[in-house]
């Protein structure tokens, strides 16, 4: 038996969907734990894509339970939608639990998300306009609407109501965003959604995952986003409004942290972000754009252009502290097939002076220059190998080089998109 941990260790976008994917073959089940449909995880199995936004990215797999955990928001027109494109694809879907403690989104709360980003003087944190954010601040501020309200039609229409009133002022008055909210519309719709997805719910998600820990099953826990993007030890403010980091996963699916064995860190072989904030490492350019295109470097969920950069070690150690990793699992190692040269950041220079701990206050952090080891590239293909010692050595040597920053093993390798492209070492 093992609990098992996954998580992104920079910021998002890692491929822990693949990952998951890959690990799932040994689970009994597979926790999403956090965030909302702000985030995509992609799973390639053979010639076709796979786009999740909710559902765990163990759903192939129909012998595995996949529970969507307390900690997540969900947004259940998507939630719907995404379960029909599974069917219509040939997936049962008939393996998935919904947590009845998991928050609900509302249309308010993408209005809202999208008027705080018009509203200049608040500064732009670049979301996804999903309306994660304001669910999770009704959430923690105990006005949240939760996944089982909405099978007490009397207790749903209050607090639909009063939240209804509060938005719908805050909306107007201070952010002028002319949009009307029709409750009725809203409330007819919710409990159609809530009727669409009753087969599925879960009234007491903790003890059903508990009750398989007992058991000794084999559970892996999934995040999305990654450490860099957590609202308490990311680049605040542009980050998440959730905890990605592995403490994330204990609240967000209601596990002691005893119960946990293994936490893996997916790692890119490179480095990438969405979004505004600070970014050392970024490539600026001709390169930057050619990582891009080879990487396919746009987000699963809104299809934006990601920023490329060189390894950030110094963003790596304060993910495998943060989280207490226990393995990598390396992604998109192919990408940098091809290249004469890599660059590696082992350190910063902030005011004359070289650091090794990340700066988690961005102004500090935005005066930060990296500092870089150059390390031979390889010519080889790279995506056709399946065994560690088959890879170029200047391959093993850079991966080495990352394990030793990280303080961390490597335990995976992905050298292609493919669920079948991975390397154990």
């Amino acid at each position: 038996m093992t609990v098992s941990i996954i998580v992104g260790t920079q910021w998002g976008d890692e491929g822990k969907g693949k990952i998951t994917d890959y690990l799932t073959q040994d689970m009994d089940m597979v926790v999403r734990y956090q965030g909302g449909n702000n985030a995509g995880h992609t799973v390639v199995i053979k010639d076709k894509i796979f786009k999740l936004h909710l559902i765990p990215s163990g759903i192939f797999y129909n012998n595995v339970l996949c529970v969507i955990g307390n900690g997540v928001v969900v947004d259940p027109a998507v939630l719907i939608q995404e379960i029909e494109t599974l069917k219509s694809q040939g997936f049962s879907v008939s393996n998935l639990r919904i947590s009845a403690q998991a928050h609900v989104i509302f249309p308010y709360h993408r209005y809202l998300d999208q008027a705080q980003e018009k509203k200049r003087e608040a500064g732009r944190i670049g979301t996804t306009s999903r309306g994660i954010g304001p669910c999770y601040v009704d959430k923690y501020n105990r006005r949240g609407i939760r996944i089982a309200d909405l099978y007490n039609e009397k207790v749903f229409r209050e607090k639909l109501d009063w939240n209804i009133k509060e938005k719908s002022f805050l909306l107007d008055k201070f952010y002028a965003f002319d949009k009307k909210i029709d409750i009725d519309k809203i409330y007819v719709d919710y409990l159609g959604y809530a009727l669409a997805i009753k087969q599925y719910v879960a009234l007491e998600s903790t003890a059903l995952i508990n009750e398989a820990i007992e058991k000794k099953k084999n559970i892996l826990l999934e995040g999305a986003q990654g450490a860099m993007l957590d609202v308490d030890h990311g680049t605040f403010p542009f980050v998440t409004s959730s905890n990605p980091i592995a403490g994330g996963a204990c609240t967000g699916a209601g596990v002691g942290p005893t119960a946990i064995d293994e936490v893996i860190g997916v790692v890119k072989a490179y480095v990438t972000r969405v979004g505004s904030g600070p970014f050392p490492t970024e490539i600026e350019g001709k390169l930057g754009d050619e990582l891009r295109e080879k990487g396919g470097e746009y987000g699963a969920t809104t299809g934006r252009p990601r920023r490329c950069g060189w390894f950030d070690a110094v963003v790596m150690k304060h993910a495998a502290r943060i989280n207490g990793l226990t393995q990598l699992a390396i992604t998109k190692l192919d990408v940098l097939d091809g290249l004469d040269k890599i660059e590696l950041c082992v350190a910063y220079e902030y005011k004359g002076k070289q650091i090794t701990d990340f700066p988690t206050d961005i102004h500090r952090l935005a005066e930060c220059k990296p500092i870089y080891e150059e390390h031979a590239g390889w010519s080889e293909d790279t995506t056709k190998i399946k065994e560690y010692n088959d890879l170029p050595e200047n391959a093993k040597k850079y991966l080495a080089r990352l394990s030793e920053l990280a303080g961390v093993k490597i335990s995976l390798i992905s050298v292609g998109a493919e669920r079948g492209q991975i390397i154990e070492v």
